[in-house]
């Protein structure tokens, strides 16, 4: 199959100015980028008036919590966990798991994201859904170890990597995923870094999201949480993905320079949580690679990748004082190819260029709010949301054309996500 896009604003986020050209799809790749480009093609895509960039890439989610999406709104995060999240994530069966994780991949594929690292329970059925819609995907089953449960988790987790990677076309990878250090002690979170050492696997684990998790491991080992995942040996051994490191003092962040991995950040969910801003233009001036993601619908409420853009660069520019901190094109980056970084897929997709994979999205510039173009970058990172986006494509297949999805059949989505949903919270 070969896709010709023709026409559009290319935004190739690899340096290269943005220019009005063709691209040329051939089966899952970028064949060529050109400002003309005249060759045989099975299918057209006109462009004209389109922005064309690389998908953007949601470094740390957790699916299936589409179904909770705004039910449990300004409450502090502890009373959100307990009191509401919890209690209805006990009542989710792996269906449910299943349906939620189509409706955030929905949601994800009509708002430009075109791949994603998830974190959950039930880690087969957001494979399924992986397979069958056609997005890119890092998939993590959450290791908590503050119960013995026979080692069913750990075997679980077992199992998702050796039943997925590298499944579904080469569109599944997986990590390995010890929660977080307060519920991770010594000695698990020790097993789980040995064997992702010897296995090369990556890590993919919430770091530092609370003030609440600094003192807890303050009172436990007398250090900061980076500097119990350090002594640990994480950031030696393996490939780390760290979500949210909001609460880090500058020791932990030199701590961090030179890790394998980086840091997502999750702007949206970290500030409506009123958890805080993390550091992170500190973080990149250490050089730490930082992506961007959206944490779940249950807490972020919106799984719109340019509405975590937006949040993430305004919130640098406020809390430093200083409008020049994370300019347009460097925020765009963290969404595209710094967060391809964490899930260890740059070398495929983030940019666009030839022989990478055809992960693309098309937005569609013709309205008042993206008009005129005087910076398409600013526009990018700025003014465009989700429903700008007209057209998804990963691996080179299209995923949604003219904002009508293809792989998938919204009607029956929503009717399942509806009745399920009220199931779940019922009495909550």
């Amino acid at each position: 199959m070969t896709i010709l896009i023709k026409g559009a604003m290319i935004v190739t986020m690899n340096g290269e100015a943005p220019f009005v050209g063709d691209i040329f799809i051939d089966g899952d790749r970028i064949a060529d980028i050109q400002p003309q480009i005249n060759a045989d093609f099975d299918e057209i895509i006109h462009g004209e008036g389109m922005t064309a960039m690389p998908g953007l890439i949601n470094a740390h989610q957790h699916s299936p919590m589409s179904l909770l999406r705004g039910f449990s709104d300004d409450l502090k995060l502890m009373d959100w966990l307990e009191r509401k999240m919890l209690p209805a994530e006990a009542r989710m069966t792996p269906e449910d798991i299943y349906w939620g994780a189509k409706l955030a991949m929905a949601e994800m594929i009509k708002s430009g994201t075109t791949a994603f690292a998830d974190m959950y329970i039930h880690m087969n059925e957001i494979a399924k859904v992986v397979e069958e819609v056609g997005m890119r995907a890092s998939l993590t089953r959450g290791l908590v170890f503050l119960q013995n449960d026979g080692g069913k988790r750990m075997t679980e987790a077992l199992d998702l990597i050796d039943r997925w990677s590298g499944k579904a076309d080469g569109r599944i990878t997986t990590m390995l995923g010890p929660h977080s250090p307060y519920t991770c002690p010594p000695q698990g979170l020790e097993e789980v870094v040995l064997l992702a050492q010897k296995r090369q696997i990556p890590l993919h684990t919430h770091l530092a999201e609370t003030k609440e998790e600094v003192i807890k491991i303050r009172e436990t080992y007398n250090q900061t949480p980076t500097e119990y995942l350090y002594d640990l040996g994480l950031f030696e051994r393996t490939h780390v993905l760290l979500a949210h490191s909001v609460h880090l003092n500058r020791r932990d962040i030199r701590v961090l320079k030179g890790m394998r991995g980086g840091v997502c950040h999750n702007p949206v969910s970290n500030v409506k949580l009123g958890c805080g801003i993390a550091p992170v233009t500190e973080m990149m001036k250490q050089g730490i690679t930082v992506g961007i993601g959206t944490d779940g619908a249950g807490s972020a409420t919106t799984l719109d990748m340019f509405e975590e853009i937006k949040a993430a660069t305004w919130l640098q520019k406020l809390d430093y004082g200083d409008p020049e901190r994370l300019p347009a094109e460097q925020v765009l980056r963290m969404a595209t190819i710094e967060s391809a970084k964490l899930l260890t897929i740059d070398s495929e997709v983030g940019t666009l260029e030839p022989g990478k994979k055809a992960d693309i999205i098309l937005i569609d510039m013709r309205k008042p709010h993206l008009q005129p173009v005087h910076d398409i970058h600013s526009l990018l990172a700025y003014s465009v949301n989700g429903a700008d986006v007209d057209t998804t494509i990963v691996n080179g297949k299209v995923l949604m054309k003219h904002r009508q999805l293809i792989t998938i059949d919204e009607e029956e989505l929503l009717r399942e996500v509806s009745t399920r949903a009220k199931r779940i919270v019922e009495g909550l």
